[in-house]
């Protein structure tokens, strides 16, 4: 679904260079919370670590191939990544694909739980955020972030739309 852009929204260089620092500094922001949670992990489980753990909560089944599009790591590091969850049981390998070359992936209750305890500080985060927003900024921001992620939103998605 694409909506046509108002004509009337005239954005001056300051004004993209202001939201694309706000950007910078909330990605960094997001990353100091996971770091900060993944220091609690005896695991050595890093930032790629639960990307891909989100990632496989939020679309069961996506396999390296899926997952380095997704997140733009190379397919060796979402491999490792991948191997390393298989590794520690925190993630399987899912049954029944014809493909064995894919090798779709899905969390295991352990994964699971390691991601929300991950997850639970960027949840908080988001949410206040989007309180802060209001209802239309919600809606608002939901638009601007799919634009920013473009075609990737609908890589390796098998899950039901709400």
């Amino acid at each position: 679904m694409t909506i046509a852009a108002d004509p009337r929204l005239i954005l001056r260089d300051e004004e993209l260079d202001s939201g694309l620092e706000l950007m910078l500094l909330a990605e960094a922001s997001l990353w100091t919370a996971v770091d900060a949670a993944l220091e609690n992990e005896a695991k050595g489980l890093g930032r790629p670590h639960w990307r891909a753990a989100f990632l496989l909560r939020r679309r069961p089944g996506v396999g390296a191939r899926d997952l380095a599009r997704l997140t733009g790591l190379s397919k060796q590091a979402a491999s490792r990544s991948l191997g390393d969850l298989l590794k520690l049981g925190l993630a399987e390998i899912e049954g029944g694909d014809l493909d064995a070359r894919r090798r779709p992936t899905r969390l295991t209750p352990e994964g699971l739980a390691f991601e929300a305890r991950v997850g639970e500080r960027l949840r908080a985060m988001i949410a206040r955020a989007y309180r802060t927003g209001g209802l239309d900024g919600v809606a608002g921001a939901r638009r601007i972030l799919a634009a920013l992620a473009g075609p990737r939103t609908g890589v390796g998605l098998r899950r039901e739309e709400g």
